[in-house]
């Protein structure tokens, strides 16, 4: 059952068909969690109200921001009825409303790209400053119709740096116990620079000890995770090359990639990684950026 005691699952929408991907993905993610789902329009018109001639009727941009909201409440109250739902257009900018919206939210959920206010979102410097300092996960809705839809049963988890891990493993773990799916933790590890005569890795001590060690860090972060979530069956792959590249590929089987970042207190929120910016960007499957304090 649907709760209105606990914080919201937020949803950013502008009408376009990446948006409304996105809000069909919270609906169903919403609903798997028992949380309620907050639809918002960020729009910059109100802002300039009082710029404007004043008169009984509302702007045309207000009339057509409303029918995107009623419209995207529609659509969710059609797709999961139980849902307890509710929308808003925001008179803010995009940036600093989508940023409010996730002081007040167990997670943030957008579309790659679309038009209006939100055009660019987690593509753009406002999308990008959004993954980045936001106070809950941020999650975009991006990648292959199957990725989207949850068809492969898989969610793939980037373990790197121990400030990042452990919500990263957290957001994947819980997520995976609400989906009743598996998890797939990557971490990957560099070889030491001995090559070939042909430039190829000679088998060496070093390799080996690097690779224990990456599958023991991996084995260890895993180790809290699991506790709490020990009914999710947990695959763990250690990888030999550059992270971007392993979570990349497996992001073409998997229906979420999570990344983690961390919160730097130095006034600039949270702090994206060359692998977090990459997932962004690239992956083929929606991207979950879980911060950790």
């Amino acid at each position: 059952m649907t709760t209105t005691m606990q914080p919201p699952l937020v949803v950013g929408v502008d009408g376009s068909p990446g948006s409304m991907q996105a809000l069909d993905w919270a609906v169903d993610a919403a609903g798997r969690h028992g949380v309620r789902l907050r639809i918002v329009y960020a729009s910059r018109w109100e802002r300039y109200e009082t710029r404007l001639p004043s008169g009984d009727e509302p702007s045309p941009e207000a009339v057509a921001e409303e029918r995107v909201v009623a419209a995207a409440e529609l659509r969710a109250r059609k797709r999961a009825p139980g849902l307890v739902t509710e929308a808003d257009v925001l008179p803010e900018e995009p940036l600093n409303a989508l940023l409010d919206e996730s002081r007040r939210a167990v997670a943030l959920v957008t579309g790659p790209s679309g038009r209006g206010t939100l055009t660019g979102l987690l593509l753009g410097s406002v999308s990008l400053s959004v993954a980045a300092r936001a106070h809950c996960p941020v999650i975009v809705v991006r990648g292959g119709e199957r990725n989207v839809r949850g068809e492969y049963g898989r969610i793939v988890v980037g373990v790197g740096d121990p400030e990042e891990a452990p919500a990263a493993l957290r957001f994947a773990l819980r997520e995976a116990a609400a989906r009743g799916c598996g998890v797939e933790a990557v971490r990957a590890w560099r070889h030491p620079a001995h090559q070939s005569a042909d430039h190829y890795p000679l088998p060496s001590d070093d390799a080996i000890e690097h690779e224990e060690l990456a599958g023991r860090e991996l084995t260890e972060a895993l180790r809290e995770p699991q506790r709490e979530y020990p009914d999710v069956t947990v695959h763990s792959t250690v990888y030999e090359g550059h992270a971007r590249k392993a979570l990349i590929d497996a992001s073409a089987t998997a229906d979420l990639l999570v990344v983690g970042s961390v919160r730097r207190r130095r006034g600039f929120g949270l702090q994206l990684g060359r692998v977090s910016h990459t997932a962004l960007h690239h992956a083929a499957c929606p991207v979950a950026v879980a911060p950790q304090e």
